[in-house]
């Protein structure tokens, strides 16, 4: 099976077929050829046929046609091109593969074997420096810039080609699984020359046993053996190792003819190679440093689906999974929800894609937020987000961090309700933060896991944000973040309101309940002067005394409605705090 690629001036103007023994096909301009090239149009709408044979294709130019067949560099009318081989029509290039990569490899007989010490390189001088680090300085491009492998492969033979002026052929070799040796792709200087097999010995030895350059020189050509003929009067060969990805075992292979020195001696002066060596390790190192580069950002890519960039980050270039363990550590938790999400569910039972899509977008503000200020999205439940900070790495800004957050949260849905119609428009949110200690890293079963945080702040962060409904106040939070907000965070980036002592439904401790206030100036009426009024009049709650707690709460002014929780407790038992009051507001249900 063989494979056509055609590819144009621009990385976007690609296309391939797959070839069998005996297809028969037109390539042309014209949309209805079996092969189109529609983006060329110096290619004639019939331009020529191609009959592929097994290992081979015949191309043949169309009489009709008014445009002219490049092969080798000559117009010709008739052509025949094997693995390797490229033909141009127009402003397209035409190169044809095995689909598969394998090649057999004819072995002739080594007469010598010299294996390059990387230590004794490194005093080797060019001799046409210049010109070598004018090929490397296009390697990165080559390899960036590279968007199939057929075409990377042809790219990096043809600068070894121009690097190495002794290589008559050059190859990238890869080393199976089951020890077969593939060739990826190989090329020659003189197209006319023939066909060229890779040593399999050659590349076993150095890219498994070996691991370094390997040199065979091999006795010079029979004409008469029937087996040297593939190899093409190929003399010597070097193969280098790519060091890549763990997966790969890759190898540059470079091969050159005898020259009068191996033909008198039977022996080959390495010396003569080092320098070409030395340039091809150089080579491989930085192919393989951008081989690894480019399988770690897929990989990385890959894992930002499923695990936040603080932990991408911290598993390293070599994935180390342990520091995903779980461990106690200290954290703080944030949890946020979608307000009247169920009756809105019932309002669009109809059209649930489209509501899909929006609570998608409201999570997707949630998750930016959290992950913008370095928190972790540890669970996703519906038309909620689990977030939370301190792990996997400690950080003293892990409260301030959650808090900045979820001001930010919590501005971003209030822009939407000044614009009617937008997907957003009606979604309301409330978010609890707690901070305690937890369990975080993997958790869950053998068959599955997830990254996350377990333990009672958890707990608590979820009923805080359960409480907002009651309590009448979007983001709420345990007194630990309250004193630390109070402590360190700027008065220009947040504030913090006293609301209640509150014992949640099903807990044995109560909660000095706080609120999470953005600045002054983004909040209206609502100055410091107000907030210490009201703290004073929770004071006097916490104390027992109502009636002066009612009148410090209803100095408020009416949009605030964080006072009408207190105040309708107060009005329901007429001022007066009952007689086993124990400063504790005692909730019924979570």
């Amino acid at each position: 099976m063989l494979e056509l690629i055609a590819q144009g001036s621009t990385t976007e103007q690609q296309t391939r077929i797959l070839l069998a023994d005996g297809d028969f096909l037109t390539i042309g301009r014209d949309p209805d050829c079996a092969f189109p090239v529609v983006w060329d149009p110096h290619i004639s709408k019939e331009h020529v046929r191609l009959t592929c044979a097994r290992e081979s294709a015949t191309v043949l130019r169309i009489e009709q046609s008014s445009n002219p067949l490049f092969f080798g560099g000559q117009t010709v009318d008739r052509c025949e091109v094997g693995p390797g081989d490229h033909f141009v029509l127009g402003h397209t290039n035409f190169s044809l593969f095995r689909a598969d990569g394998a090649s057999p490899s004819p072995e002739s007989r080594t007469i010598q074997e010299v294996a390059f010490d990387p230590q004794d390189l490194r005093d080797v001088h060019y001799a046409d420096a210049q010109k070598r680090i004018d090929v490397l300085t296009q390697l990165p491009a080559v390899i960036r810039g590279a968007h199939v492998n057929s075409e990377l492969y042809q790219l990096m033979s043809n600068l070894l080609l121009a690097g190495i002026t002794r290589a008559e052929a050059v190859a990238i070799v890869s080393l199976r699984n089951d020890d077969s040796v593939e060739t990826l792709f190989w090329g020659r200087r003189e197209e006319t020359a023939g066909q060229f097999h890779p040593s399999t010995r050659l590349v076993r030895e150095s890219l498994d046993r070996r691991q370094q350059t390997l040199l065979h020189v091999f006795e010079p050509s029979d004409a008469g053996s029937e087996n040297y003929t593939l190899v093409a009067d190929v003399g010597w060969a070097f193969c280098t190792p790519i060091s890549g990805p763990a997966t790969q075992r890759w190898g540059l292979y470079v091969a050159g003819h005898h020259d009068a020195l191996i033909r008198q001696t039977g022996q080959v002066n390495s010396q003569l190679l080092q320098s070409d060596v030395k340039f091809t390790e150089f080579v491989a190192e930085i192919i393989g440093s951008l081989l690894r580069e480019n399988h770690w950002e897929r990989q990385k890519t890959a894992l930002r689906q499923f695990l936040a960039p603080p932990i991408v980050d911290a598993l390293g270039d070599e994935l180390d999974t342990n520091i995903l363990e779980p461990r106690e550590c200290d954290v703080t938790v944030l949890f946020c929800d979608l307000r009247g999400f169920s009756q809105t569910v019932e309002d669009s039972a109809d059209n649930l894609l489209e509501l899909l899509a929006r609570v998608s977008g409201a999570l997707e503000i949630m998750t930016k937020r959290i992950l913008r200020f370095g928190g972790v999205t540890g669970d996703f439940q519906g038309d909620a987000v689990l977030g939370f900070w301190g792990w996997p790495f400690l950080s003293e800004e892990a409260p301030l961090n959650a808090c900045r957050a979820a001001l930010a949260i919590r501005a971003n849905f209030a822009e939407f309700q000044d614009y009617e119609g937008h997907p957003l428009h009606n979604f309301q949110m409330g978010i609890g933060i707690a901070h305690g200690r937890a369990v975080a890293g993997k958790i869950g079963t053998p068959e599955q896991v997830k990254v996350t945080v377990f333990g009672p702040v958890v707990n608590l962060a979820s009923r805080l944000e359960n409480m907002t409904k009651s309590l009448r106040s979007p983001i709420l939070m345990d007194d630990q973040i309250a004193q630390i907000v109070r402590s360190s965070l700027p008065a220009e980036e947040g504030r913090t309101r006293r609301l209640a002592r509150v014992l949640p439904y099903g807990l044995e401790n109560p909660v000095d309940v706080s609120e999470l206030l953005p600045p002054a100036v983004s909040f209206g009426e609502l100055d410091d002067a107000l907030i210490a009024e009201y703290e004073a009049g929770v004071d006097h709650f916490i104390a027992g005394r109502w009636e002066e707690a009612y009148r410090c709460l209803h100095r408020m002014p009416a949009s605030d409605r964080a006072q009408d929780f207190l105040s309708t407790l107060i009005t329901q038992h007429n001022r007066v705090a009952p007689a086993d009051w124990d400063g504790v507001v005692r909730l019924p249900h979570k």
